[in-house]
């Protein structure tokens, strides 16, 4: 092992460069800065190189984290890029929206020791940036090319990721996407401060470039049939994501101005895309967020820079046991959101049908329920009032009706797709699913691991359909 590994002893943990909460605030550029070369390398030195790799074990890819780290710090970058892109189709998304303090981070033995973990998802984001800025990414170039095509029913990381794997082993692959640019999620969920768009379009570049083609605008369901689709292609995937809120169950909750947290998300990305909105912005109003996950961070930290009066998020248990990124917790609070924990609506007050307060309930922590939580449970006489003008329902993401899609699909009792958990493979043969479309709401490399994966089985199943046809011909 080279001298330069184990250096965690001696250096300490230094994150790249953050923007100041004041600056971030008044705009919605990426907060954190690039490391450069040296600090790259520096950083990556601290990895312990453990025997039994954790933080790969813990990563949803099996990243190969600890072989890209060592050849980070050696400078070998092009060769280190190269290793991340193996398992990987997206290695900079990841690098800037994994939660990976509850991921690879989080399982660091160093950060276990208590010498604070390595930065592994900020080297990964230095080593593909890297890698675009040098030409190493190189544009998809199938050894050979196939005459069956896949149809892949929307445009979120399952289905960039399967399409990328796909049209690399040479099939002819159609991407069907109702928004009217590719990204889904990735394109219009997360706010610009995380993800800059810009990076997500050049992936989807690099797709087009590749010979994979886009049908914008195109709702699979209403404006083509499955079944056209299914005669049109040889094998589907469908990669739709959940896209329906939970909605709020208390008095009020159709009051003007309660918004769902996509919604709201969808609209400030679009203006930041140049789109006119009709929809105000959450200058000048009272926010209250109501939710504890990333999407209410997200939603949290785009009113703050749309220039929100106060903005106040609602939780019904503690920090500890907040669902969402601690690191984007934090984040929110420096750039000034308030945090109520313990604290569920009761109802929403409004005049004349105007959002004016949200009423809450002060909570405690009960018994664990069947998630292995302590269940919250209300207060007796302890409500409290937070005023606002604008409410933003951060409560989860359920699946829309799939009978719209195709009434012979299987579902579960969640409402998603049932498939082969091995092959991914619906009850419909040659129709795959993947993503939170089976998983349910999660997050975005799961469903890259899944696209991958799904991508994998549909391979064997196209070269079977190419092999039968051709003994058909014979």
């Amino acid at each position: 092992m080279p001298e330069r590994m184990l250096q965690f002893v001696e250096t300490d943990r230094e994150m790249p460069q953050k923007r100041d909460a004041d600056l971030r605030r008044e705009d919605f550029a990426e907060i954190y800065g690039d490391y450069i070369d040296a600090k790259a390398k520096e950083q990556a030195s601290r990895c312990s190189q453990c025997g039994v790799p954790f933080c790969q074990n813990h990563c949803p890819l099996q990243n190969n984290i600890p072989d890209w780290l060592r050849l980070t710090a050696e400078g070998r970058l092009k060769e280190a890029y190269a290793i991340s892109a193996e398992t990987n189709s997206m290695p900079e998304i990841c690098g800037r929206i994994c939660p990976q303090d509850r991921l690879c981070e989080g399982s660091c033995v160093i950060e276990q020791s208590g010498h604070g973990t390595v930065t592994i998802g900020s080297v990964e984001r230095f080593l593909t940036d890297t890698a675009w800025d040098k030409g190493w990414v190189a544009p998809i170039s199938p050894p050979i090319e196939r005459e069956l095509s896949v149809g892949i029913i929307g445009s979120g990381p399952a289905g960039l990721a399967a399409a990328e794997a796909l049209r690399e082993l040479g099939w002819q692959v159609t991407i069907y996407e109702r928004a009217d640019r590719a990204g889904g999620l990735l394109l219009y969920g997360i706010p610009n401060f995380k993800l800059d768009k810009s990076i997500v379009e050049r992936r989807t570049k690099r797709l087009v470039d590749g010979g994979v083609k886009f049908e914008l605008n195109v709702d699979v369901g209403t404006d083509i049939s499955f079944d056209k689709l299914r005669e049109r292609h040889a094998a589907i995937l469908i990669a739709t994501g959940v896209y329906k809120a939970r909605d709020l169950k208390a008095p009020g909750s159709d009051a003007n101005n309660v918004r769902p947290a996509l919604s709201y998300l969808i609209d400030s990305n679009k203006r930041g895309l140049g789109d006119t909105v009709e929809t105000p912005t959450a200058e000048g109003q009272d926010v209250v967020v109501i939710g504890g996950g990333d999407t209410a961070m997200d939603c949290v930290r785009t009113a703050v820079r749309q220039g929100a009066k106060s903005v106040t998020c609602l939780y019904r248990r503690d920090e500890v046991n907040m669902p969402g990124s601690a690191r984007e917790t934090y984040n929110a609070k420096e750039e000034g959101v308030v945090f109520k924990w313990l604290a569920s609506p009761k109802a929403i007050l409004n005049e004349n049908g105007s959002v004016t307060a949200v009423k809450a309930d002060k909570m405690r922590l009960g018994h664990k329920d069947a998630s292995g939580r302590q269940s919250p449970e209300p207060i007796a006489g302890a409500e409290f009032d937070v005023p606002a003008d604008l409410v933003i329902k951060a409560l989860g993401f359920t699946p829309e009706d799939m009978n719209t899609l195709s009434p012979e699909l299987t579902t579960t009792r969640w409402d998603t797709i049932k498939t082969n958990p091995v092959t991914f493979e619906t009850n419909l043969k040659g129709v795959y699913a993947a993503g939170d479309i089976v998983r349910g709401a999660s997050l975005v490399v799961w469903a890259i691991r899944e696209g991958r994966d799904a991508a994998d089985h549909m391979h064997q199943y196209l070269l079977a359909q190419e092999t039968a046809q051709l003994e058909a011909a014979e």
